[in-house]
């Protein structure tokens, strides 16, 4: 069966942490509930429980913000461990519909039904089976999306949240994509979507029918790719899961950021996600790198080998920020940052019979990435990483 005839489902958990804790205490179900950050402002926003996003809290917001929109709101901390039982429990049940699954964060995957299903009417079926399986065993919600290819269904998912389910056959691909905003497109954020704006594409049937040289003085690179999306056209196979090769975190901020201390805490931040990432998989990396994309979408990776293969957030956090200040970053703002751990080397590493205060250090660094990932990010700090402020 080629590409173009593929059925790809889409699960996407609703409103996750928030929907797990308030899943485990009662009295938090119909509150507004806020995953990371304190009642003090400190820290930021992992997720948000739909009764707390009426508020207008989203992830990624700072808690400071998010008590000013929603007072009442209930503030936890990240409990990772937690999450993660959930999560495999989820894809346990994913695994009895799919083998194809693609698991492409805690709380969503894609799965490849081409073979499992013979046509879209049984795919909605088998979405349905899913999430009432969901919804009776572990008491939570997923919104499933049902599409040709994953740019489709990842969309179909988002269409009926919370608890939706949205099946996009062949035939009703275009119909579908022309009237949504063209911010839908992935790669087109709020600044490259005023600027498109601006050039009078404002949904995703203009992209499609865009000239080609139009997009790409906005888009530059990206304008093909973007056209092909417009287009109904996302070729990218459904990937089971491998031993991991690399590990990455990145992030896209609502503002762009001019600051380099700003910059250079939410490396640190990165690096510790990555040395977390590292720790499970049981991996160390030889290359580490940064990524740095710009308010105009230029786009710059630096990356170094190693000496020694590390799994230490210290050794990952300095090279990080010696890699973001070889970049040439002149006046323009900062719209995303990565980190990213490659050629890994898995199973245990070998200890230093003579530094035995860089193994004390590797323990010191590991003992505060479980402490983060158990009491969640604030849990503990380096003073460094501290800005202005109380």
């Amino acid at each position: 069966m080629a590409l173009s005839e593929r059925i790809i489902l889409h699960v996407d958990m609703d409103a996750f942490y928030a929907a797990v804790e308030q899943r485990d205490r009662p009295e938090l179900r119909g509150r507004p509930v806020i995953v990371g950050g304190t009642p003090e402002g400190r820290g930021v926003v992992s997720a948000a429980s739909y009764e707390a996003r009426e508020y207008g809290v989203h992830s990624a917001m700072p808690a400071a913000q998010a008590v000013r929109l929603c007072p009442d709101g209930v503030f936890l901390p990240v409990d990772f461990r937690k999450y993660e039982a959930a999560s495999g429990q989820v894809m346990g049940i994913l695994a009895r519909h799919c083998e194809l699954i693609e698991q492409v964060s805690i709380d969503e995957a894609f799965l490849d039904l081409t073979g499992r299903a013979g046509d879209f009417r049984e795919a909605n079926q088998i979405a349905k089976r899913i999430k009432r399986e969901i919804k009776s065993e572990l008491k939570l919600t997923a919104s499933v999306g049902v599409g040709p290819n994953k740019f489709l269904a990842k969309l179909a998912s988002e269409q009926e949240k919370p608890d939706g389910l949205v099946v996009i056959r062949p035939d009703q691909t275009q119909g579908f994509l022309a009237p949504l905003p063209v911010q839908k497109i992935w790669g087109v954020g709020p600044k490259t979507g005023a600027q498109l704006e601006t050039a009078g594409i404002r949904t995703i049937g203009d992209v499609a029918a865009a000239p080609v040289g139009t997009l790409r003085h906005v888009l530059g690179a990206w304008a093909d790719v973007a056209r092909e999306l417009a287009r109904g056209i996302d070729e990218r196979p459904v990937e089971p899961a491998r031993e991991a090769k690399s590990v990455s975190a990145e992030h896209t901020f609502p503002n762009d950021l001019h600051d380099i201390a700003e910059m250079r805490r939410a490396l640190a931040a990165m690096s510790e996600e990555v040395a977390g990432r590292l720790a499970r998989e049981d991996a160390r990396a030889r290359t580490l790198g940064v990524k740095v994309r710009f308010a105009e979408f230029r786009t710059i990776t630096r990356q170094t080998k190693l000496a020694e293969p590390t799994d230490q957030p210290a050794v990952i956090r300095r090279i990080a920020h010696e890699l973001l200040d070889a970049v040439d970053r002149g006046e323009e703002g900062v719209r995303l940052l990565g980190v990213r751990a490659a050629d890994l080397e898995h199973g245990p590493g070998q200890l230093s019979l003579f530094d035995e205060g860089a193994q004390r250090r590797g323990q010191l660094e590991r003992t505060l990435t479980y402490l983060r990932r158990r009491y969640g990010p604030d849990a503990v700090r380096w003073a460094r990483e501290i800005g202005e402020g109380p």
